[in-house]
C-alpha cells in the first residue's frame, strides 16, 4: 500500500479505528423512539383544545386556510412540549432556491423588565419570522440591499426537536418569501403545485362519477444513495473537501466489475453507523425503512416509506443533514455528490411518486384487470401526456453540474426523458393505440421454483426497467433521474404542475361529455396517438435508443447548459402562471439561480484543479523525474548505460500536464458576456480543459513512486473501512 507518510498515517487511523460507545439499543429500541422528537398530529390532538385541533386538521386534510385564532393555542402547546424536553430555542427552517437547508434560531426567553427572564412563544412567532434574506440568491427578485424576507409556518409538516449534545432546538418547517411576497424557496412552489394538482384531480374524479371525493394528495418516497469515505482520507483530498468529488484519481485495480458489493454483507463499522443515523431519523418521525450496499464499492442506499410529498421533501432534507452529521461520529465523510469517483457508479435519488386520497385510494393502482379500470387508465394517461409535453422541463428540473456527470453513464437514465410502462400496462395502452380501446390485460403469473420446500410464487405482469428516467413500477411512477444531492422539491413541483395541466385538459372534456365512457375512450386514444413516442420499454443505455429517440423527435438535452433554457419557454411560463405555482418573475429566478449554481460549481472545480495540479501533482511528478534523472546520472557515472525510457516518457507526460494546466488557466480566465454564455463556455471549454489535466495527472499516478504521491488513492478510499 502507500509509502507516503501522510497517507500511511491515514491508513493507520483506519486500521486502528474503534467504534464509539453503543447507542443503547438494549434499553430502548428504535421503534419505541419513533417521532419522539416530532410534534406530530397525534401530539397536537392530545395537547390542543378541540376547536384548535379541528381547525388545524381542516388545513392539513382539506387544504383550507388556517384559522389564525388556532395559532396561539398551537404555539402554547408546542412550547410546553419542547421546553419539557429541554429545548431553549426555536427557529423556522426553510429551503432557499439553492436547495440547501437554512435556519435562524431565537431563544424562548425574553427579559421580564425586573432583571429576570420569561419564556414566551406566541402564535405570531410560530406563524411568521423575519430572517435576513440579503445573501440568499434570489434570481433578481430582490436587490442585495433589500434584506427583508419572511418565513411562514407550514402547518402540514410537523415541527421537530433537533438534538445537540448541549441542548435542543424546536425547528419549524416554513416557507420563505420576499418582502413583496415572491417565492424565494423550494417549499412555496411545491405547496402551490399540490393545491393545483388537487383541484384538477378532484375535477376528473367527479367527472368519472365519484360523488364523494377526498382531498387528493401527491405522495413521494425518496431513495438516497451515498458514499462513505474515512475522514482521514477525505481531509487529505482538497477536491472532496471543497467540491464533493474527486477531480483526480486513477482507477483502482479492482472496481465494481465483480458486483460483489451490491447487496453484500454490510461492514461492521458501516452497519453501526446505519443503525445510529436511522435511530436519529426515527426520533424525528422520518420513516426510513430500507438499507443496503449499492453497486459501487463504498456506496450505500437508504429509502423511506411513502409520505405526503411536502413532508417527504422536508424529511429528505433531514436525511441529507442527519446522515452527514452522524457519519462524522464514526470518522466517515458521507458523500452525496452524484459522481464522487470516476469510473464507477454515481449516486441518484429515485423519487417514487403517486397520488391518492381517502375516498378513492391510490389513483395509480391498476387492479387485476387494468383494461377495465378507467380511473387508473385516465390518471396513467395523464402522466404519459404530461411527460411527453413537458419533457424538456422535467430535464431542466434535475439539471446540475454534478448530475451531468451521472446521467447517461450506464448507471443512471439517459438525459432523454421517456416513460416505461411495463409489459402489462404497455400492452393495454398499445391496444388503445391500435384499436381505440383495450379488451384484455396480461394476468399475473405464477412461478414454481422446482424445489418442494419453496412454495410457488406470484410474479408481476411486467419486469422493471432500471434504465428508464420515468418508470411505472406497479402502482407508482419512479423518476430515476434526480441527483443524489438535489432537493426533491423542484422535480416534484414540476411533476405536480404538468400533471395538473393534463388532468385539467381531461376534466374539461369529461365534464362536457354526454357519454362519459365514450369520452374516456376518446381521451385515451388521443393521448396515445399524440404521446406514444414517449413510451420506451427497451435499454435506455444503448446507442440505438439515442438514434431512435432522435427519430421520434424526443429532446436529448445532454448538459445543464442545454437543459436550463427550458424554463424560459413561453409554454412553461404560461403553465406555471395558469396554475398559480410560479409567476414569470419567480420562474426566471429559478432559472437564474440554477444557472448561477452551475457556473459557480464549475468555477470552484476549475480553481481546485489548477491549485492541486500546480501545488500537489506537478511537484510530485517533478520530484520523481528528478529521482529518475539522478539515478540515470549515477549509473552513467559508474560506467553503466542507463535505461531512460521511463524518464523520457515521464518527462513527456509532465510536459502534457503543464500544457494542460496552462490551457485550463486560459479557458478559466476568459470572461463571458452573461451567465448563459458563461455556462456554454464552461461546457465547451473549461470542463474539457479540466478533463485534459486530469487525464495527464491520472496517467502520472500510475508511474510516480508511491511514497511521493500526495493524494489518497481510489484503492484506499473505496476499500478501506
Amino acid at each position: 500500500m502507500s509509502g507516503n507518510a501522510a497517507r500511511l498515517s491515514a491508513i493507520a487511523n483506519v486500521v486502528g479505528y474503534e467504534l464509539p460507545e453503543p447507542i443503547g439499543y438494549e434499553e430502548k429500541h428504535s421503534g419505541e423512539l419513533f417521532a419522539i422528537n416530532a410534534f406530530t398530529f397525534d401530539k397536537m390532538k392530545e395537547t390542543l383544545p378541540k376547536a384548535a385541533y379541528k381547525a388545524l386538521m381542516k388545513t392539513v386534510q382539506n387544504g383550507e386556510p388556517l384559522d389564525p385564532t388556532a395559532a396561539d393555542a398551537v404555539a402554547s402547546a408546542m412550547k410546553t412540549w419542547a421546553m419539557e424536553r429541554g429545548a431553549t430555542h426555536f427557529g423556522h427552517i426553510f429551503y432557499p432556491l439553492t436547495g440547501y437547508t437554512a435556519e435562524k434560531n431565537d431563544a424562548f426567553f425574553d427579559p421580564d423588565g425586573m432583571g429576570g427572564i420569561i419564556s414566551e412563544f406566541t402564535g405570531a412567532s410560530l406563524m411568521q419570522q423575519e430572517p435576513d434574506g440579503s445573501s440568499f440568491p434570489s434570481g433578481g427578485i430582490r436587490q442585495t440591499h433589500e434584506a427583508r424576507g419572511y418565513t411562514q409556518w407550514d402547518v402540514t409538516s410537523p415541527a421537530y426537536l433537533v438534538e445537540n449534545q448541549n441542548g435542543l432546538t424546536l425547528t419549524i418547517p416554513s416557507a420563505f418569501v420576499s418582502w413583496s411576497g415572491m417565492a424565494t424557496d423550494k417549499k412555496t412552489p411545491l405547496l402551490r403545485s399540490m393545491k393545483a394538482l388537487n383541484t384538477q384531480a378532484q375535477r376528473v374524479l367527479k367527472a368519472l362519477g365519484n360523488k364523494e371525493v377526498g382531498y387528493v394528495t401527491a405522495t413521494a418516497g425518496c431513495e438516497q444513495e451515498y458514499f462513505l469515505v474515512d475522514r482521514n482520507f477525505y481531509l487529505s483530498r482538497p477536491d472532496l473537501l471543497n467540491a464533493g468529488r474527486t477531480l483526480f484519481g486513477a482507477a483502482a485495480p479492482k472496481g465494481q466489475e465483480f458486483d460483489d458489493h451490491y447487496f453484500g454483507a454490510i461492514n461492521g463499522r458501516v452497519s453501526a453507523f446505519m443503525y445510529d443515523f436511522e435511530r436519529e431519523l426515527y426520533k424525528l418521525g422520518v420513516p426510513v425503512k430500507t438499507r443496503h450496499n449499492e453497486v459501487a464499492p463504498g456506496q450505500y442506499e437508504v429509502a423511506p416509506v411513502y409520505e405526503n410529498s411536502n413532508t417527504a421533501a422536508d424529511h429528505q432534507q433531514l436525511v441529507m443533514t442527519i446522515i452527514q452529521r452522524v457519519a462524522q461520529k464514526y470518522d466517515f465523510a458521507c458523500l452525496i455528490h452524484e459522481k464522487p469517483f470516476a469510473g464507477i457508479n454515481g449516486s441518484g435519488k429515485h423519487v417514487n411518486v403517486a397520488l391518492g386520497n381517502s375516498t378513492q385510494g391510490n389513483l395509480l393502482e391498476p387492479g387485476d384487470k387494468p383494461h377495465e379500470n378507467p380511473q387508473f387508465l385516465v390518471f396513467c394517461a395523464a402522466f404519459i401526456r404530461a411527460v411527453h409535453k413537458y419533457a424538456p422541463l422535467l430535464r431542466a428540473g434535475i439539471a446540475s453540474a454534478s448530475n451531468d456527470h451521472r446521467l447517461g453513464a450506464n448507471e443512471a437514465p439517459p438525459a432523454i426523458i421517456s416513460v416505461f410502462l411495463g409489459d402489462q400496462i404497455n400492452d393495454v395502452f398499445q391496444q388503445i393505440l391500435d384499436s381505440g380501446s383495450a379488451s384484455s390485460s396480461t394476468p399475473i403469473g405464477e412461478m414454481n421454483l422446482g424445489a418442494d420446500i419453496l412454495p410457488s410464487m406470484l410474479i408481476h405482469a411486467g419486469d422493471r426497467n432500471r434504465t428508464s428516467p420515468f418508470a411505472f413500477t406497479g402502482n407508482k411512477f419512479e423518476f430515476r433521474a434526480v441527483g443524489s444531492s438535489q432537493s426533491v422539491s423542484g422535480p416534484i413541483t414540476i411533476i405536480n404542475t404538468i400533471l395538473a395541466e393534463s388532468l385539467d385538459y381531461f376534466a374539461t372534456q369529461l365534464e362536457g361529455a354526454k357519454d362519459v365512457k365514450k369520452a374516456i375512450n376518446s381521451i385515451l386514444a388521443a393521448t396515445m396517438e399524440d404521446s406514444h413516442q414517449i413510451i420506451f420499454n427497451g435499454d435506455g443505455y444503448s446507442e440505438e435508443w439515442h438514434k431512435e429517440a432522435e427519430e421520434r423527435g424526443l429532446p436529448n438535452l445532454r448538459t445543464t447548459a442545454d437543459a436550463l433554457p427550458a424554463y424560459l419557454d413561453s409554454s412553461v411560463e404560461e403553465l406555471f402562471e395558469k396554475y398559480g405555482v410560479l409567476n414569470k418573475t419567480e420562474l426566471h429566478a429559478v432559472y437564474d439561480v440554477a444557472l448561477e449554481q452551475y457556473n459557480m460549481t464549475v468555477n470552484v472545480e476549475a480553481n481546485l484543479v489548477l491549485e492541486m495540479g500546480k501545488t500537489m501533482i506537478y511537484p510530485a511528478a517533478v520530484r520523481y523525474q528528478s529521482e529518475l534523472a539522478s539515478a540515470a546520472a549515477n549509473l552513467k557515472a559508474a560506467g553503466i548505460e542507463p535505461d531512460t525510457e521511463l524518464l523520457q516518457m515521464l518527462t513527456g507526460k509532465i510536459a502534457d500536464l503543464k500544457a494542460a494546466l496552462i490551457a485550463l488557466q486560459a479557458a478559466h480566465s476568459e470572461e463571458a458576456e452573461d451567465a448563459a454564455a458563461e455556462s456554454f463556455h464552461n461546457r465547451d471549454a473549461v470542463l474539457p480543459a479540466m478533463l485534459a489535466v486530469r487525464e495527464a495527472a491520472d496517467f502520472l499516478e500510475g508511474y510516480v513512486a508511491d511514497d511521493l504521491w500526495p493524494l489518497p488513492t481510489y484503492q484506499e478510499m473505496l476499500f478501506m473501512r
